[in-house]
């Protein structure tokens, strides 16, 4: 998949408005944002790219901020050496440890996730995929049909796979992220993870009693429906990629009209995860 680097420079204005201008951007598709001196640069899939939607939103902002955009799509990287250079591991609720294939192992923590990302999303550094190991290390799995879909590095699923959860399914519309998770099954000892290239369209007819699901506020609401026709009375999702406030509010809402009873959420840096109950 191919990813555009949007570059946004902000004249005046408080930060405040930055961080609105970006949870904006979130809900049209961009799913990464990294701060600038001048203001951030945010990233999305290349084909949800849509300049009339920017434009939009840029003259609707309030007077005294302004703000320019340059784009440019970004070169396929292996991303193993991007995050050597500078990848650190990772600690979860103090019970799982993050690390890539050249740090030493520390088998004092009772879960250790070995990922090297070559080209997809998840290694724990991400707010949202901190948020979801948290619930997954709460969360009673033993024996528990589980999905993670838009799984990325596969590392909720692993970690599912650790704590008993069987079977699991790793599932990606990226054929990259599927092979990365190939691979990353086979380091974490956890081979019985299953994996396939498909949207919400492979769930169809499948029933889980724990959908995992770290995307964006956008795709989430699109596949609510799908994720509730497959899951059982009782069955649990846990949700991230949005921020809280409205983002969880307009969840909740949807939810609520397919089954999906909200039942909790956690928050860092103003990120969220929420978890569902299905009744």
């Amino acid at each position: 998949m191919k990813y555009s680097e949007v570059i946004f420079t902000c004249h005046g204005g408080e930060e405040w408005q930055q961080d609105v201008l970006m949870h904006d951007l979130a809900s049209m598709g961009f799913d990464t944002f990294e701060p600038r001196e001048d203001g951030f640069a945010a990233y999305i899939a290349s084909e949800q790219l849509d300049f009339q939607a920017i434009e939009s939103l840029l003259v609707h902002q309030p007077p005294g901020f302004q703000v320019t955009y340059a784009v440019r799509e970004i070169v396929p990287q292996n991303w193993n050496a991007v995050w050597e250079s500078n990848f650190e591991p990772v600690v979860v609720a103090g019970q799982c440890y993050v690390r890539a294939t050249f740090h030493d192992p520390k088998p004092d923590y009772p879960y250790e996730i070995v990922i090297d990302p070559k080209m997809a999303f998840g290694t724990g550094h991400h707010q949202t995929t901190s948020l979801m190991l948290g619930y997954l290390l709460a969360a009673e799995l033993e024996g528990k049909r589980t999905l993670d879909m838009g799984c990325g590095t596969g590392i909720l699923a692993i970690l599912a796979a650790k704590r008993g959860a069987s079977p699991v399914w790793a599932v990606d519309n990226d054929p990259v992220c599927v092979a990365s998770v190939e691979e990353n099954k086979v380091r974490n000892g956890v081979e019985h993870v299953i994996t396939a290239c498909g949207s919400v369209e492979w769930i169809a007819g499948r029933k889980f009693d724990v959908i995992l699901a770290n995307i964006n506020r956008n795709i989430l609401l699109e596949h609510l429906d799908g994720y509730a026709r497959s899951l059982d009375d009782g069955g649990v999702l846990y949700m991230s990629g949005f921020y809280e406030g409205g983002d969880l509010a307009a969840l909740t809402t949807a939810g609520a009209v397919v089954g999906l009873v909200y039942d909790s959420h956690d928050t860092l840096d103003g990120w969220a995860a929420a978890r569902f109950v299905k009744h």
